[in-house]
Formats: structure tokens, C-alpha cells, sequence
């Protein structure tokens, strides 16, 4: 039997279930033995929107900080303010990006996805039409500040909704899926950016990211149900009428519900909660193995345009093409690594002893998930560290263009791999704040990866491709013996913990 706790964040078994969008335990396709509560009563098409919504949600910050990557020079001399101004708002950006979800995840985990959602959303789109209209560099960089703010807390969001309606028997294949777009965006974006800025202009790049923006705006108000189990419970509780979507609210039945629903307590967020489980000590290397690995992606991502312009002669399109292995790295982890990361689960599990279900809840109090968790993590650090080198000392000797594009193909699939696994065991383990979670783990990668992408040029104007990649490759290999310490004491930390 399952403990009363494990249930504390569900419904009230007397509240009237959505009938729209849910389905009875009766219908599930997996019940497991001697449950009468699923975990989520939304239908697995509506799971499947969800996720597919939060998906697309997740790409808007990582496009927007790569997408100006080209229009930076042309910005400047525009301007007329140095590279160095134009860089700081780069950095500005990558702060935002770290902070800004500490905020916005504690909304979400109080008042819900939806209002969180909503007002990120309205300031990302004011930021980007801001942006197109503005010619000053004061407004450049408050505007960066503000975009940043709006469009960096979508990853911690996604992940708080595959916690909210998958089970942690199918999370690392749903993580996969919501985590590609925050390393999609530095392969894509590039590409998009040199084209708008040579053939239009840079007003351009914020043009379009206002228009996506807004149409996806109207499809995340008009189709997204709200998931936060404190809100809606596994989706039977009808919520408060400010979290109904659009197409919920055209139920007039849903509309009443929603009038006579007990009221939500809406607190404060308090961002100080992100920074306070940075210090636990399981969470701490859990961020420290995802940080180190993220951080030597963006320390590639960061040296492509000044190292290919000057070992091969490329132009900026040419450059923007040469991102590409990158994103095809990425997109191969999300659909493959996760598929990897549940079979582990399933793996360990069987050999407890333990029901499988994909609808009903594992009881984690009981379950060392770190262990099944780290195994999968382990060779993919290795892998980037040894693929870091190599990358290195390809473009140190200057080989043929095939060996450095291979090299980014890895490091976009290892990278993927070990950012998707430790998503999800940090929403394994916080499965009551899991965008309080992520926002953590989006602070230390941001400000990890914003100090290697600010410290791998000198580097290698110091000591040269070769050798500091050497050294991003061995910061990286930091993340295996994180790991053998998760996987021997993880569990044992958290149980304490609770």
C-alpha cells in the first residue's frame, strides 16, 4: 500500500472531475495493483498537448539570446558604442536568464502554470517590440534585461509541467522532449539571426520573435489547461476561474465550478526558496555535474563564429550552418536519452520489486531514484569531456572541417544527455516545487555557463585551442565523481533531508 502522504498534493475526492480533458481510473491503460487514484486524470492526448505546448514555450529563451549572436558588430557600429558595451549585453541577458525564473518559479508552484505563463509571455512580446522600435543603447540593454526576464523562466515551467501529469516511469523521456529547446536555441538561432541581419536588418530578428511570440501567446491562453497539483490536484479539481483556459472556459458548467472552487492561497514568491536547496548537498552536486556540462557547451557555443571565421575562412551564414551538429546532437538526446533514462528506471525498479505504472505515483521515500538516475548520466560526462578535448586539438592542428563538425554532433548529444537526465531527478526529488527546482538549476547553469563563455576567449588567445578546451574538457569531467557521490549517498542525504 502506498502511504497517505504520497497523495497530501491531490484532489478532493468529493470535487466534480473535468470531463473534457480527463479520464477515470477505470480507463487508465496501466492501473497499478490496489491504486484508486491515478496520478494524472488528464487523457493522454491532452498530456500529449500539454507537453507539446510546453515544449515550444521552452525554445523562446535560448533562440532569443543566440538569434542577435550576428547582428552584435552591425549593432555596435550603429550605436557607435564599443564591442565591449555590446558584450555586456550578453551578460545582462545570461544574469536575467539565471534569476529571473527563481521569481517566476515560485508563482508557478503557488497560483499555478498558467499565470505564470501569461505574465512572461506579455513581457517578453513588450520587450521584443521594444527592442525593434529602440536606437539608443540605454534601451538596448534594459530592453535585453526585460526580454530575458520574460522568455528564461519557459524551462522551468515545461519541466514543472511534465512533473505535474508523468509519472516518474516515463519523466525522463517527456524531460528530454522539454529540455531541447533551451540547447536548440544556440544551434538554430545563429542561422535565423545572419540571415535577418544581412538581408533585412537587425529590427528584424525582434520583429519575428514578437510575431511567434504572439501567436503561440494565443495558443498557450486558448488550449493550455492549468497542471500545478496544488492548484488543480492530478487535474480533477476544477481551478479558480483566472487559471481556466480559453477553450474551458467556453463550458459554462466549468465557468460556475470555477466561482464556487475554494480559494488558492496566494503568497509572495519568494525567490530566496531556489537559492536555499542550492545547499543541500545532494542538490548541490546534482547543479554542480548539470552546471560544469552546460558550461562547456556554451563555452563551444561561444568560440564557433571567431575560431571557424578564422581557421576556414567562413562568412557568416557559412558559420551559422556549422551550428547545425549541434542541434542535430541535441534533438537525437531528447528522443533517445530519455528512452535510456526510463529503461534504467524500469530496470531498478523490477529488481525491487516495485510496480510499474505509467499513471500512478512510485513511492520515492522508499526508492533510491538517484542510482538509476546517475548510472545514465555517467558515461555521457565522460563522453563530453573526452569529445571537449578532441575538439580542442582538432582546431588546434586546423583538420579537415569533418572532424570539428563530428566533435559538435557529441557534444550536442552528450551535453543534451547529462542537462535531460539531471532535469529530471531534480523534479524526482521536489515533486511539491519542481519549478522551484528547475529555477535553481537554471541559476547555476546560466551563471556557470556565462562565466565560460566570458573566460574560453582569453583562454585561448593565452594558451591556444588545444589546451583550453583541455581544461573546459577536464572542468567537465568534475561531473563523474559528482555523480558516484550521488549515486552512493544521494539517497540517504534526501531521506535525512525529509
Amino acid at each position: 500500500m502506498k502511504s497517505k502522504e504520497e497523495y497530501c498534493d491531490g484532489p478532493d475526492p468529493k470535487a466534480e472531475r473535468v470531463p473534457s480533458d480527463t479520464v477515470s481510473p477505470e480507463e487508465d491503460p496501466d492501473p497499478a495493483p490496489g491504486e484508486t487514484e491515478v496520478y494524472s486524470t488528464f487523457s493522454r492526448r491532452t498530456r500529449a498537448l500539454i507537453v507539446l505546448i510546453a515544449s515550444v514555450a521552452s525554445v523562446f529563451s535560448s533562440l532569443s539570446a543566440n538569434i542577435y549572436l550576428p547582428a552584435t558588430d552591425t549593432i555596435a557600429d550603429q550605436f557607435h558604442v564599443s564591442d565591449t558595451l555590446i558584450n555586456l549585453t550578453l551578460s545582462t541577458y545570461m544574469i536575467f536568464q539565471g534569476l529571473a525564473p527563481t521569481f517566476f518559479g515560485g508563482l508557478a508552484d503557488n497560483a499555478g502554470r498558467r499565470p505564470a505563463y501569461i505574465l512572461c509571455f506579455i513581457a517578453y512580446i513588450a520587450a521584443n517590440i521594444g527592442l525593434a522600435l529602440q536606437r539608443n543603447y540605454a534601451a538596448l540593454l534594459i530592453l535585453r534585461c526585460l526580454q530575458s526576464a520574460g522568455g528564461s523562466s519557459t524551462i522551468a515551467l515545461a519541466n514543472a509541467i511534465v512533473a505535474d501529469v508523468v509519472t516518474t516511469a516515463e519523466r525522463g523521456k517527456y524531460i528530454g522532449y522539454v529540455s531541447a529547446g533551451f540547447i536548440i536555441g544556440p544551434s538554430v538561432g545563429p542561422i535565423i539571426g545572419g540571415l535577418l541581419t544581412q538581408f533585412l536588418g537587425w529590427p528584424f530578428i525582434f520583429w519575428l520573435l514578437a510575431i511567434l511570440a504572439g501567436a503561440f501567446f494565443i495558443v498557450l491562453v486558448l488550449f493550455l489547461p492549468e497542471t500545478a497539483r496544488k492548484v488543480v490536484g492530478n487535474g480533477s479539481r476544477s481551478p479558480p476561474i483566472w487559471n481556466l483556459s480559453g477553450h474551458q472556459l467556453c463550458s459554462r458548467r466549468q465557468r460556475a465550478e470555477a466561482h464556487s472552487s475554494a480559494g488558492i492561497h496566494l503568497g509572495f514568491p519568494n525567490p530566496l526558496k531556489a537559492l536555499t536547496i542550492i545547499f543541500h548537498k545532494d542538490v548541490f552536486l546534482i547543479l554542480l555535474g548539470n552546471g560544469v556540462a552546460i558550461a562547456g557547451y556554451f563555452a563551444v557555443t561561444g568560440t564557433i563564429t571567431s575560431q571557424f571565421s578564422r581557421i576556414y575562412g567562413f562568412n557568416e551564414v557559412q558559420i551559422g550552418l556549422c551550428y547545425l551538429p549541434l542541434g542535430v546532437g541535441n534533438l537525437v538526446a531528447a528522443y533517445t536519452q530519455g528512452k535510456i533514462t526510463d529503461w534504467n528506471y524500469r530496470r531498478h525498479a523490477h529488481s525491487q520489486g516495485i510496480d510499474i505504472s505509467s499513471n500512478h505515483r512510485p513511492d520515492l521515500d522508499k526508492f533510491a531514484i538517484e542510482r538509476p538516475r546517475a548510472e545514465v548520466v555517467l558515461p555521457q560526462a565522460i563522453g563530453e569531456a573526452l569529445s571537449m578535448i578532441a575538439y580542442g586539438w582538432v582546431l588546434h592542428y586546423e583538420t579537415n572541417l569533418a572532424g570539428p563538425l563530428v566533435l559538435l554532433l557529441l557534444i550536442g548529444y552528450t551535453s543534451a544527455a547529462v542537462m535531460n537526465t539531471l532535469s529530471a531527478l531534480m523534479v524526482d526529488i521536489y515533486p511539491e516545487s519542481p519549478a522551484t527546482a528547475t529555477a535553481a538549476m537554471n541559476l547555476t547553469r546560466c551563471w556557470l555557463g556565462a562565466g565560460a563563455a566570458a573566460a574560453i576567449l582569453p583562454m585561448i588567445d593565452a594558451i591556444g585551442n588545444g589546451w583550453a578546451f583541455t581544461v573546459i574538457g577536464f572542468m567537465c569531467f568534475v561531473c563523474v565523481p559528482a555523480m558516484v557521490v550521488v549515486w552512493l549517498w544521494g539517497y540517504d542525504w534526501r531521506r535525512q533531508r525529509h
